[in-house]
């Protein structure tokens, strides 16, 4: 490969960033796997029980979002190489920041309206079965009927751009070979 043509070197994300990365990526996908399988689950002390794991991720997963995004807001990433940015198409360059700006929506979206619904259907979050949250939603059988749905299809909404971002990394892993994973830690830099 001439001088030309090798990839540009890749500048790291700081590893405070990584691991939020990884550490939100891996209980975003078993959130949403243990999601679809207790929904469909009979009333057991098994689907309780998964439920209020569920809540209770769910809420770590809120607060390591809000410590993401203060992170983010404190700490400039790095900036895509040069050349791999010019070789990005405007629609692929809109796709990636599109994609990041829906992430962390619903980051904040998924689990805010998790909460609200579990509060409008009378079922309160206690963190890990000790901590009392309160209720973010009146109890109101109307309105956690209108909730429950929006969770769901903001969960989905959360796949499909998750399927996206791993999309993107594999183009740029296997077809751009441009070392972009590099900056999440993924390969050599």
């Amino acid at each position: 490969m001439s001088a030309a043509s090798a990839p540009s070197p890749v500048g790291r994300y700081h590893p405070v960033a990584i691991a939020l990365h990884w550490l939100l990526g891996v209980a975003l996908v078993l959130l949403f796997l243990v999601g679809l399988y207790m929904t469909d689950l009979p009333f057991s002390p098994q689907r309780l029980k998964l439920f209020n794991w569920h809540k209770w991720a769910g809420m770590v997963v809120l607060a390591l979002s809000f410590v993401r995004l203060l992170w983010r807001l404190t700490h400039r990433p790095p900036a895509l190489p040069a050349a791999i940015e010019r070789a990005m198409p405007a629609w692929q360059r809109w796709a990636h920041h599109g994609t990041h700006l829906g992430l962390y929506l619903t980051f904040f979206a998924v689990p805010l309206l998790g909460w609200a619904y579990s509060s409008a259907a009378g079922f309160p979050v206690v963190l890990f079965g000790v901590l009392p949250l309160p209720n973010i939603a009146p109890v109101e059988p109307a309105l956690a009927d209108a909730l429950k749905p929006w969770h769901g299809w903001a969960a989905y909404a959360m796949a499909a751009l998750v399927l996206l971002h791993v999309a993107g990394a594999l183009k740029h892993a296997l077809i751009d070979r441009d070392g972009l994973l590099a900056r999440m830690g993924l390969g050599r830099a």
